[in-house]
């Protein structure tokens, strides 16, 4: 390890059996139940980095998380830790049940090496921004989920470590209690010995905290860098300079439930000053009828600009088909915007039902036109030019 790393994961890997055990499987023989949470991972993280860890629902981060942790061991490869882990990977993770509020607290401290008088320093601090304090002399056990959440939050933000694990912790809890969260996870950011692997599903706040990210599919490390690029990685976002791009093999995003179309490819065929004109092509693997393509401009918050959708027509099985559509962008701000494209079809009741959705080309407005200010009112609505 460098000087100024504090977590080194070398040629990692965990494997788990699924289904029940049997003699067989105990014996070492069979191996058909087998599969890889973890593949061949490798990762070093440095001192004072918020390293985000984001992917699908069973990409293996918790895996990941706990093996760090130490709270399951790997099938091969290295861990290497230099510094003292706290963990909040669950409600109530390493709170004993028929202890109280106040003496998790002191339990928590010594499990991470401190000694008595420093715990009594942070006691009143935590119990006071755990929002606990008229049940802390009671046993968790006796705690909903929210007050377990809430505390063990603020044991692993006080108490001393120097790396701190947190998996979806602000999902429990209410707005106030998460707003509060996100500010002191701001606040230890900027001690630069402290180091946080933050995991999350709301990209936002990976966005907002992270200084790095990575993207976990399959439990092989598929992304390791910037945060916005690894979001655009995980949405399945493609950035290029080219006016045309190839969309076949792109990944899908996982609600979809039909394979009837999918694009093949998108592209610029024109644009000015005040419109766009696309391009796009598909591919017919099923006959469809009542078939229509929306098509969404997003800025970087993935708040819509402005959408707009073709005149409905049918297309037979085995058909490629090319389609243009113009849009109006006169009265969009300036900014970097991501480009939405869904071939929908119409069920008997009238309802959409989306073929096939993906992000392709980005789009970047920036002209002297809109670079114009009002003296009365900012020009700016959200995303619209006034």
């Amino acid at each position: 390890m460098s000087n100024d790393s504090v977590l080194k994961i070398v040629d990692l890997n965990k494997k788990f059996h699924k289904g029940t055990i049997s003699i067989k499987d105990l014996t070492g023989r069979n191996h058909d139940n087998d599969f890889l949470a973890i593949k061949d991972f490798n990762l070093e993280v440095r001192k004072g980095e918020i390293l985000g860890i984001i992917g699908q629902n069973g990409a293996g981060k918790s895996t990941l998380l706990k093996l760090i942790s130490r709270i399951t061991s790997p099938t091969s490869g290295k861990i290497y830790i230099d510094g003292k882990i706290s963990s909040l990977l669950e409600v109530g993770t390493g709170f004993h049940p028929e202890l109280t509020g106040r003496e998790n607290i002191y339990l928590n401290g010594s499990i991470l090496g401190m000694r008595r008088s420093e715990i009594n320093e942070k006691v009143e601090e935590i119990i006071d921004f755990s929002e606990c304090r008229d049940f802390i002399d009671t046993p968790v056990k006796r705690y909903s989920s929210g007050m377990y959440v809430r505390l063990a939050f603020a044991v692993a933000v006080h108490l001393r470590s120097d790396i701190l694990i947190m998996d979806e912790v602000l999902s429990v809890g209410d707005v106030q209690f998460q707003k509060k969260c996100l500010d002191k996870i701001k606040e230890i950011s900027g001690d630069k010995n402290r180091t946080i692997l933050y995991v999350s599903h709301n990209l936002e706040t990976v966005k907002r905290l992270c200084t790095r990210c990575i993207v976990i599919d399959k439990g092989i490390k598929k992304f390791d860098g910037d945060v916005k690029e690894a979001i655009d990685c995980y949405m399945g976002n493609i950035v290029t300079d080219e006016d045309r791009i190839d969309l076949s093999e792109t990944l899908r995003p996982g609600w979809l439930q039909r394979s009837d179309v999918r694009i093949t490819k998108a592209e610029y065929v024109s644009k000015d000053l005040n419109s766009l004109k696309l391009g796009i092509d598909f591919k017919i693997n099923k006959s469809v009828q009542k078939v229509g393509i929306r098509v969404e401009i997003a800025d970087e918050e993935r708040v819509f600009a402005t959408a707009l959708f073709t005149n409905l027509f049918s297309a037979n099985e085995g058909e490629t088909v090319y389609r243009e559509i113009d849009i109006d962008t006169a009265s969009i701000m300036n900014g970097h915007y991501n480009v939405v494209y869904t071939v929908f079809t119409m069920d008997a009741f009238g309802n959409t039902v989306d073929l096939d959705c993906i992000t392709g080309l980005d789009i970047v407005l920036d002209d002297e036109r809109r670079n114009r200010t009002l003296i009365w009112h900012n020009e700016q609505w959200g995303n619209v030019c006034l």
